[in-house]
């Protein structure tokens, strides 16, 4: 089996691998506690306008206030397509639907956008539009036209505007006609709901991921989606038979002993996928930093002289790392600006085979990614849609003892902190007789050794008796000057 998915169920978390040629092409986890909000509906309250920001924040009763642009407010555009100002749109207190276009990521509240958009399995809704629309990702303009009028035709009384989606380019005129009246009562249903209660309240939430695959990940290319629980093998054909029958059919059971993700791979995949550096077939490696700005790549050659010289190694290097690149940005689910560092090339064709070679590799995600050219300084620049939190923010925590920098300050270091931190005590309690230092074993290790002298030194200087304590439960960085 080449094209396949992988369901891996607990009653905590559900993970799931795309896998393509029996590779791991795109890692998804979902935890019980704490699942993503995109696509949520809420019925939220404002809270604070900004018109400095042309912003508000929404209270949709998360620990922090969505945040809403006027960019992405219905109708705040007047008859000469400019904008209004949000102050004239929006009150503090006043009631407002909003649906969730970004997961609170980092420091950042969600991001909301009162554009509502419903997604179903064929068509997606766009109750307060009136157009029909085409999936970008369908990308012919005679079948665009052609898909446009056809569900024209379906539809002659529809009600909003719909987005056919990519799945749908073969469906027939009865699943169109099924989905879009679904996702019309499904619209009507919470219209009704949100006069019904008080703000903040969530008034829809989309499917959790094992049902979204089923809805969005199934392709052309799927052969089978292998599921190692029962009671959701269950739920899934139950939802498939609803709304997506063609799919049912790939649905297997894995009753295996071996963990499944284990058998195919993964549970590896993933490990490699939380490093800084990925190691490329050829000897060369990539090199990964994901910062709150923006994400850097780094292309190496490593190990790597296959070529007939040295452009030619380089040149293999990156249409290499182009297509390492591609995967590993939906493998981690990166997203934001990224910046690729590929090898420098002299030669403009080879320039131009990397970017080709790395455009088409990027088409086959399904997330929307926007690619520029190499910059002046030989930079690749692009931005990949951010919407949940990457696999590395799902999986990890910043390390507590160098609160995520990623490196430690040197025993060495510690030790000149220390005595500069003596000589501010000495200075501010000249009565006292005695002073203790407090830190770790290394810390303390350096001044009975090599700083001893210099420990010596500030005794005398200071004219005070300097006691050293190891305290075990201390990080290299932590210590305490304690005044007896």
């Amino acid at each position: 089996m080449n094209n396949q998915i992988l369901l891996n169920i607990t009653p905590q978390e559900t993970r799931v691998a795309v896998m393509e040629q029996g590779v791991p092409q795109e890692i998804h986890v979902e935890r019980a506690s704490a699942r993503g909000l995109v696509g949520n509906i809420y019925l939220g309250r404002v809270a604070r306008v900004l018109p400095g920001m042309q912003s508000a924040f929404i209270d949709i009763g998360l620990e922090r206030a969505a945040f809403l642009h006027v960019a992405d407010i219905f109708g705040a555009r007047d008859p000469q397509d400019e904008l209004r100002p949000i102050e004239r749109l929006l009150g503090e207190g006043q009631a407002i639907l909003v649906q969730v276009a970004k997961d609170p990521i980092g420091t950042k509240g969600a991001r909301l956008t009162t554009h509502i958009g419903i997604a179903g399995r064929l068509l997606v809704h766009l109750p307060q539009e009136r157009h029909i629309g085409v999936s970008q990702r369908i990308e012919d303009e005679t079948d665009r036209h052609q898909l446009r009028e056809r569900l024209t035709r379906i539809l002659p009384q529809h009600e909003g505007g719909f987005i056919l989606r990519t799945v749908a380019e073969s469906a027939t005129d009865k699943e169109l006609l099924d989905d879009s009246q679904y996702l019309m009562l499904l619209w009507k249903n919470l219209r009704e709901a949100s006069l019904q209660v008080a703000p903040p309240a969530l008034l829809y939430q989309d499917l959790n991921l094992a049902l979204r695959v089923m809805r969005d990940f199934i392709t052309e290319e799927t052969e089978r989606v292998v599921v190692d629980s029962r009671e959701t093998l269950i739920r899934l054909r139950e939802f498939c038979l609803q709304y997506c029958p063609t799919a049912e059919p790939l649905l297997e059971h894995y009753s295996g002993e071996r963990p499944l993700f284990d058998l195919f791979g993964v549970e590896a995949e993933i490990q490699r996928a939380l490093s800084r550096r990925v190691d490329l077939k050829s000897g060369g490696y990539l090199v990964i930093d994901q910062t709150e700005a923006l994400t850097t790549v780094d292309v190496n050659t490593g190990g790597y002289v296959g070529g007939r010289n040295f452009d030619d190694t380089i040149y293999r290097t990156n249409l290499e790392a182009a297509q390492a690149i591609a995967r590993q940005l939906r493998l981690r689910n990166l997203g934001g600006i990224i910046i690729a560092d590929f090898i420098d090339m002299e030669s403009a064709d080879h320039r131009d085979a990397v970017l080709g070679e790395f455009r088409k590799a990027l088409t086959r995600d399904r997330t929307r990614i926007t690619l520029n050219g190499f910059s002046t300084l030989g930079l690749v620049e692009m931005t990949r849609k951010r919407t949940r939190e990457s696999l590395a923010h799902v999986l990890c925590e910043s390390c507590p003892t160098c609160g995520g920098r990623g490196e430690l300050l040197t025993a060495q270091t510690v030790c000149y902190d220390i005595l500069r931190e003596i000589v501010r005590t000495a200075r501010q309690f000249p009565q006292s007789r005695q002073i203790r230092i407090l830190a770790s074993q290394k810390v303390i290790d350096l001044f009975l050794d090599e700083e001893s002298h210099s420990l010596a030194q500030l005794c005398d200087f200071i004219g005070k008796e300097v006691r050293l304590q190891v305290q075990d439960e201390y990080t290299q960085e932590n210590f305490d000057v304690v005044l007896s």
